[in-house]
């Protein structure tokens, strides 16, 4: 029983700050901007930003604002609008 739980944990510790499904498989492209450091994945006008650094007490506004410019520098695009929480966001960029 006690393997059983060990095994659970290890699994769920490794799902932990991976891309989400429409994401994976894609490469990411690691930026940091201003101490917070990013794995972002892009497909189509969406791209997805995982923040990868332990930042005390994160607040999605500073945290999102760091993203979108990680967003444009990776993919040349204005973004238009994020949308998620300080460790996973996801924007919508301006051209295709």
């Amino acid at each position: 029983m006690i393997r059983l739980g060990a095994l659970l944990l290890v699994g769920a510790l490794g799902a932990c700050g991976g891309p989400s499904p429409y994401f994976r498989g894609i490469a990411p492209v690691r930026v940091t901007v201003d101490g917070s450091t990013f794995d972002l994945r892009r497909k189509g006008r969406l791209i997805e930003a995982v923040r990868r650094n332990p930042e005390y007490a994160p607040r999605l506004g500073p945290v999102a604002e760091r993203a979108a410019v990680a967003m444009t520098q990776v993919s040349g695009c204005a973004v238009k609008e994020v949308r998620g929480d300080p460790a996973l966001i996801l924007g919508i960029l301006a051209c295709d």
